[in-house]
């Protein structure tokens, strides 16, 4: 139950934040939002405010901001259509009701002869005296279609309308935003569990290694290998590393007095791989604080730190060192926050800020349906100097969320082989 909850706060807030970056650059650039949902498929659960119904679906594998103008979601009236108008007090259309037009009272009934719902705002037709009227659209006038009302978006509020400026940053939003947030909980555990400050402190010596035998101590601070000095843990690891298992002289601290070991590193086999080890465990001591300059650069660093991960096992599956088979979809994503949950709560945040980074660079990828590919038709309309026709760019990303769909598919396969068999 815990390991659930886990999930979905975790879910919930890598996709609620990413999707929160589309919704406030959208809504900063005066574009309509139709819908800000939390998950795909089947709606449970429905929320209207304002011009935004907020939605929470099904299936746990992202979320969308629904944008006007996005999806061909304008309403053209045909010539010949009949339809229903309410107006207000200065006989301006406040509805356009195409069907199921008895339940309405003070209805005015009209066949469509012209109509121009997205720029001009008018609508022009027979009445039941067949007079010809025309009459202005208000701007926040709504379509109603089996009871269902659809807000109307002026041209000026759709999203092909605005600047390629506008329209690139809010794709870019979303992916931003998800750092922002890695950002922000790498400072919070700064505050809460400390800063690492990799002092070279052993915490602990495995029986029988070579640490051991030479003498080594948990709580002795290294100083100095072959002379040359050890100011944190990674001088350690790299001298261990590149002693090509020859006798290394190690200088430690130990209450207060420098005392001299030689240590001879060994090889081990770590998960298949062979590894120069001299036997010792470290976890790195902490630096409670609340220095505002110190925990910023402890955020940014770790943001850093873990978007060059990410980077790194991107380049591997590229060069084939990493597997698809190595993948991690939803079911994967489960049961490592099932195993991490283990850790405690510092140890779940951590994890929620990798998903994060890691959530905004794969939308970053140029792939169709992903943000970078929406991001990379916009870089070739600047170089083009007009748009790529909607329908070939819309097909495209069609064929990249088919394709992306198989991959979930392949992925969560794999997880449920792993959990499983």
């Amino acid at each position: 139950m815990q390991t659930a909850l886990a999930f979905i706060v975790i879910f919930g807030s890598l996709v609620f934040f990413h999707e929160l970056g589309h919704f406030l650059f959208a809504k900063r650039a005066g574009i309509l939002v139709r819908e800000f949902a939390i998950g795909m498929g089947p709606k449970i659960l429905g929320i209207t405010k304002g011009e935004t119904i907020y939605t929470v679906r099904l299936l746990p594998i992202g979320g969308y901001v629904r944008m006007a103008g996005e999806d061909m979601d304008q309403v053209e009236l045909q010539p010949g259509y009949r339809v229903g108008l309410i107006l207000n007090d200065q006989n301006i259309v406040e509805k356009i009701i195409l069907n199921q037009k008895a339940q309405y009272q003070n209805i005015l009934f009209m066949e469509v002869e012209r109509a121009d719902l997205a720029k001009g705002l008018w609508i022009e037709g027979y009445d039941e005296d067949e007079q010809l009227k025309r009459f202005s659209i208000a701007r926040d006038a709504v379509i109603v279609e089996n009871g269902n009302e659809t807000i109307l978006a002026p041209y000026d509020r759709q999203f092909n309308a605005k600047s390629l400026g506008h329209r690139s940053m809010t794709i870019f939003a979303g992916p931003l935003f998800n750092f922002i947030l890695a950002f922000f909980i790498f400072i919070v555990l700064a505050m809460l569990q400390g800063i690492p400050t990799y002092e070279p402190i052993v915490s602990g010596v495995n029986p029988n290694s070579p640490a051991e035998q030479a003498g080594l101590q948990p709580g002795d601070l290294v100083t100095e290998i072959n002379g040359d000095k050890i100011e944190v843990w990674d001088d350690l690891t790299a001298a261990v590393q590149s002693s090509q298992l020859q006798p290394l002289d190690v200088v430690v601290e130990r209450d207060g007095q420098a005392i001299g070991l030689q240590i001879t590193p060994e090889i081990q086999e770590v998960e298949g791989k062979k590894v120069t080890m001299i036997g010792i465990t470290y976890r790195s001591p902490v630096e409670k604080t609340f220095n505002p300059v110190k925990v910023i650069t402890y955020g940014a660093e770790q943001t850093y730190a873990g978007a060059t991960l990410i980077f790194d096992a991107l380049f591997k599956l590229i060069t084939g060192d990493f597997s698809i088979d190595d993948l991690a979809g939803p079911v994967g994503i489960y049961q490592h926050t099932d195993e991490i949950a283990k850790f405690g709560i510092y140890s779940l945040m951590y994890w929620a800020a990798m998903l994060s980074i890691n959530l905004g660079i794969m939308n970053l990828l140029p792939l169709p349906a992903l943000d970078g590919g929406r991001l990379l038709f916009f870089g070739y309309e600047a170089i083009r100097g007009k748009p790529v026709d909607r329908q070939k760019e819309g097909m495209i990303h069609f064929v990249g969320i088919v394709l992306l769909m198989l991959l979930m598919v392949v992925v969560t396969w794999n997880d449920i082989q792993r959990l499983f068999f």
